[in-house]
């Protein structure tokens, strides 16, 4: 039985690819019913496309891996019988998701102010690139795309290096969390209201709040992060800030008065820059005279040398690594998840933890029209209505998946 804090809201998930299948999938951990409204032909994107042909026992692992917790309806959005099911489930449902390029969802008859007069407590959630207003509205968005325009790209490298992005999908997952945000803020407004509202986010306006320091020192102080002659892991942080070879491999260092520093490499210079300003001011001469300073031990050596001086320090990982460190092993950060066909794949598990509810993986990701039957039943429809449905092609069920 599901205990979830959010065991007693459902959501209907009308999005694809990365930003709003994380939120989906965010509240469904929270223990939300969350319906995956997806088409009866191929189905979401990502059950066909990946990191290559990469797959566990047959499912498309980018889509496993944002959509648990998740049931599946197969529904032809532009047929009349289609259509009709997002109104039957609009009736009963708290939330409505949906990344369609702007004016799609109102062209296909399932905008905020459709559902909202079949559903006045709805909450409606729509998340863009570029907002809905705006010379740019019409484009879509994507996290490579939005890095770019933020400003981020060039806040990390060396001078004359090109623009850098990140691996982290930070605009997409980042977006997601907003989205979740600002539906659990409408969930509690509504509880006094009794009415629900419409929450936009855009892609942009999340990856320029996630840098609020720079650009409000940027505003308001002229700071602008300036690459350096050495490499660097931020342009507006200063030195040590970055990755450092040892002897197996590279080691981080975070923010850390010199002082210490000193003490673990043993650095008589260091120990008379006492000031935070230091770091800023003579950046490029503290990274030049790190930079071969840590080949003589190995990264765990180095580690436990920073530990016993106060310096934040970790190691720099790849995958494997990662994956055999013993912190990881030991706090269970990979478990499995249940699968259709195939027992079960590894996973990341919730990063939240609460002691009353506790988010759970109830199930894994849906195929194609799986819940279909089950989620129409919910709404009151008998078998022969149902079977009408599925032969007339409004919506689809598991035996009639096509990849």
């Amino acid at each position: 039985m599901n205990h979830g804090a959010l065991s007693d809201v459902r959501v209907l998930d009308a999005t694809q690819m990365l930003a709003g299948p994380m939120a989906g999938t965010r509240l469904g951990d929270l223990g939300a019913d969350v319906i995956k409204v997806e088409p009866p032909i191929g189905g979401e994107f990502n059950r066909t496309h990946g990191f290559g042909d990469s797959r566990a026992n047959g499912e498309m692992t980018t889509f496993l891996a944002m959509n648990r917790n998740k049931r599946s309806l197969a529904v032809d959005l532009k047929s009349e019988g289609g259509l009709d099911v997002i109104y039957q489930l609009a009736k009963n449902s708290d939330v409505f998701i949906q990344n369609f390029r702007r004016g799609t969802a109102e062209r296909l008859g399932i905008g905020y102010e459709k559902l909202r007069e079949i559903n006045p407590g709805i909450i409606y959630c729509s998340i863009t690139g570029y907002g809905t207003t705006g010379p740019h509205r019409d484009r879509p968005g994507q996290d490579l795309i939005m890095q770019g325009y933020s400003g981020s790209m060039f806040s990390v490298g060396k001078e004359g290096d090109p623009p850098l992005a990140s691996a982290l999908w930070a605009a997409d997952v980042m977006t997601g969390y907003q989205a979740v945000i600002g539906i659990l803020a409408a969930l509690n407004s509504r509880r006094e209201s009794g009415v629900g509202q419409h929450i936009e986010i855009d892609m942009l306006a999340v990856v320029l709040d996630c840098q609020l320091q720079e650009i409000v020192t940027y505003l308001n102080a002229g700071f602008i992060p300036e690459r350096t002659a050495e490499d660097s892991a931020h342009g507006a942080m200063p030195a040590p800030y970055g990755s450092y070879k040892t002897k197996d491999g590279w080691l981080n260092l975070a923010m850390t008065p010199l002082p210490a520093l000193a003490e673990v490499i043993d650095n008589d210079w260091l120990r008379t820059l006492v000031n935070y300003d230091d770091g800023h001011r003579l950046r490029d001469k503290i990274y030049a005279m790190l930079r071969d300073a840590f080949v003589d031990k190995t990264t765990a050596e180095w580690i436990e040398l920073c530990d016993a001086h106060g310096v934040w320090a970790g190691p720099v990982y790849d995958f494997p690594a990662l994956a055999q460190d013993p912190h990881i092993i030991e706090e269970n950060y990979f478990v499995p998840q249940p699968q259709r066909v195939g027992g079960s794949a590894q996973t990341v598990r919730v990063p939240i933890k609460m002691s009353g509810t506790p988010p759970e993986i109830r199930r894994g990701a849906p195929g194609l029209g799986e819940h279909t039957r089950e989620i129409l039943a919910d709404v009151g429809m008998d078998d022969s209505a149902i079977e009408a449905l599925v032969a007339s092609g409004a919506v689809g069920t598991i035996e009639k998946e096509t990849s």
